[in-house]
């Protein structure tokens, strides 16, 4: 259920409500709105007392959410939630609301000179978030698995030299204490969208998690695995659609643009997609990226190689730089007539 505070509710009210949700048995989540601030609280139904919530100073109602995703659910806010990432030594981007986000750079990084090479080429065509893989799930234990921790490290010095955060795969429980301290943007890929200990665990940071959509899930299923990151107490959670399995055999993956709406509709968090993966092949991603934008996508996030034959991962999806570079300004039209603005990368485009 959600506590909805008078507007002039004062600090103390608001503490004495989310203690009595404790004392309940629930775990209280603050959502602060321009106009009104709501407190989530998640738990089991028959040990919260709404009447008892309803009757302590500065509460205005008490409205049980139907949805069985709670804190993902625009029942708990009505508007739409906007993320940062970064800080620090980088500076923060946002997403989501009229934000939109560019991210891109290679599938993974094979070693430090390519590395800078494609990130200043993604940097100049105006992407504001670097993405790289260090650790790879590859079908085939024989293929290329990623060059681990030194490739963040890598990836960390680039990003803070050209001012941009980084969003980089996560895949086991046990790489995220290691990754935490270099990392701005968990990506959580779509073989593990229910791999819930690790959902657990990046919940447990305050970094933003870029969470795909599973090969066969449903949105539902989706937005109940954002619940789990959710539920830890971090609310820095970025959809990300990148294609399900069909019967399609056309293209690697059927991107479907119409979850774009439903979730738009269904949740207040923000929602990229992700046309490298959906497509397999370089000629149809800016259509699907436009085709994403379109649909009222918060951004992209796409897969760039300056000699796609030598990369040792997923190189026939990688667009290169001088196609990329003219794909960010079709999405800049889209994205304008959508009511989004990308950030200024301060290079000029």
């Amino acid at each position: 259920m959600i506590v909805v505070m008078n507007p002039n509710a004062e600090q103390a009210s608001i503490d004495r409500v989310m203690s009595e949700i404790e004392r309940m048995g629930a775990r209280p989540h603050l959502s602060r709105g321009e106009f009104r601030t709501v407190i989530g609280a998640v738990g089991e139904d028959a040990s919260l007392d709404a009447t008892r919530l309803a009757s302590l100073d500065g509460v205005e109602k008490v409205v049980p959410i139907m949805k069985p995703y709670k804190l993902a659910s625009r029942e708990f806010k009505g508007g739409d939630s906007v993320m940062s990432i970064g800080g620090g030594k980088v500076p923060q981007v946002k997403v989501g609301g009229h934000h939109a986000v560019c991210i891109a750079g290679p599938c993974a990084v094979e070693n430090e000179q390519m590395l800078y090479r494609i990130a200043r080429e993604v940097h100049q065509a105006g992407a504001t978030i670097l993405r790289g893989g260090v650790y790879k799930p590859r079908t085939s234990p024989y293929s290329f698995q990623g060059l681990g921790l030194q490739a963040l490290k890598w990836m960390r010095a680039c990003g803070d030299e050209l001012g941009m955060p980084i969003c980089v795969e996560v895949m086991d429980t046990r790489q995220v204490e290691e990754m935490e301290p270099y990392v701005d943007c968990w990506q959580i890929g779509a073989r593990n969208m229910q791999n819930f200990d690790l959902l657990r665990e990046v919940g447990k940071t305050r970094k933003a998690v870029l969470l795909k959509r599973g090969l066969s899930a449903s949105v539902k299923e989706w937005l109940m695995s954002a619940e789990y990151v959710l539920s830890q107490g971090n609310s820095q959670v970025i959809l990300c659609e990148r294609g399900i399995k069909t019967f399609e055999d056309s293209i690697r993956y059927s991107m479907d643009i119409s979850s774009v709406p439903v979730a738009k509709q269904w949740s207040h968090l923000p929602i990229i997609v992700d046309p490298s993966h959906a497509a397999g092949k370089r000629d149809y991603v800016s259509a699907l990226a436009l085709a994403g934008m379109a649909a009222g996508a918060d951004g992209v996030i796409v897969e760039v190689h300056y000699c796609p034959s030598e990369a040792q991962c997923d190189g026939p999806q990688a667009l290169l730089p001088e196609s990329f570079k003219e794909l960010v300004t079709q999405l800049r039209t889209i994205a304008s007539l959508t009511g989004k603005t990308f950030a200024d990368t301060g290079v000029p485009v």
